[in-house]
């Protein structure tokens, strides 16, 4: 597994790296649909990223068709960091949620999982996501939903107004 990359390939976009190819997004084309046919599917998780319910979602996706898929976790900004320099934390914690998640996740999609670490905001993340690597789909995955503040933001709305089918992942309460 690849430590987090120290060279920004996305000047100015709040993404860094964990595993993968290190290409550019103008190498990587940013067209809907990969060269091979496959769906681009990103799926989105922090304290849920190793969880039974997602790994089982990745399963059934990867059953119903070509598709490879990155895990994108937002960066958690802890206690008044959220207020004074979210953006300026480094992804420690949420390296640390992707290399925990990805072997489980890659045995589910029957291939290697990307992991990536985005931006404090979700739903800037996601943005980021999408319009640097030009996903087919998006998989949100939550807490439960008297928990989750995911879901409290409506994050799996907002995200289907940008266009793209959304499957929402949410544990039994």
């Amino acid at each position: 597994m690849r430590g987090v990359r120290s060279a920004d390939p996305w000047p100015g976009a709040a993404l860094t790296q964990v595993t993968g190819s290190a290409d550019t997004p103008s190498e990587r084309g940013c067209e809907m649909g990969s060269s091979d046919g496959a769906a681009r599917v990103l799926v989105v998780a922090y304290r849920t990223a190793a969880t039974q319910p997602l790994i089982d979602a990745v399963r059934e996706r990867a059953g119903r068709g070509k598709a490879t898929f990155t895990l994108l976790v937002p960066n958690a900004a802890p206690g008044l960091h959220k207020i004074v320099d979210p953006e300026d934390q480094g992804g420690g914690e949420a390296t640390g949620v992707i290399e925990r998640a990805l072997p489980s996740l890659s045995e589910a999609a029957g291939g290697p999982v990307e992991g990536i670490v985005g931006s404090t905001d979700p739903i800037a993340a996601i943005e980021d996501a999408i319009n640097l690597r030009g996903f087919d789909e998006v998989m949100i995955s939550t807490l439960p939903t008297k928990v989750s503040h995911w879901l409290k933001l409506d994050l799996p709305s907002k995200i289907t107004g940008m266009g793209l089918p959304v499957t929402t992942v949410t544990p039994e309460e």
